[in-house]
């Protein structure tokens, strides 16, 4: 697969940790990750939003080495916060886990299906 990051000089600059656009030339496999929410699989859910964001993110990881992907192969995450106050903290997370892999990205303010999720992550992959 050949992986290309666009930022656009004649466009915003990106504002950490992401790629305003990611050409995929040449890929064998296209992954639709469906929103990760902040629950364990013994269907337990925390309380911080920290551990909320941390478990969110091993989510995703488990759906990617189940398609036999890392985090290397994001090429699109679009994140759900129930509270724009989260959004430094979720940065934070976020950077933690993808660490130099800059996929393109969103981040919406939102209503949220349990008011006890305060955030949900969807993905796009690609090998």
């Amino acid at each position: 697969m050949n992986r290309e990051t666009i930022n656009a000089k004649n466009a915003p600059a990106p504002r950490g940790g992401y790629s305003q656009a990611v050409k995929l030339t040449d890929f064998k496999a296209l992954l639709f990750i469906s929103g990760q929410i902040p629950v364990s699989d013994d269907d337990k859910v925390p309380e911080s939003f920290e551990d909320q964001a941390r478990l969110v993110w091993r989510n995703i990881d488990a759906q990617l080495k189940a398609a036999g992907m890392s985090k290397a192969d994001l090429v699109k995450v679009t994140t759900f916060l129930a509270d724009r106050h989260h959004t430094m903290a979720n940065r934070e997370i976020r950077s933690e886990y993808l660490g130099a892999v800059a996929p393109a990205m969103s981040v919406v303010i939102a209503s949220i299906f349990d008011e006890k999720w305060l955030l949900e992550v969807e993905a796009i992959a690609a090998q």
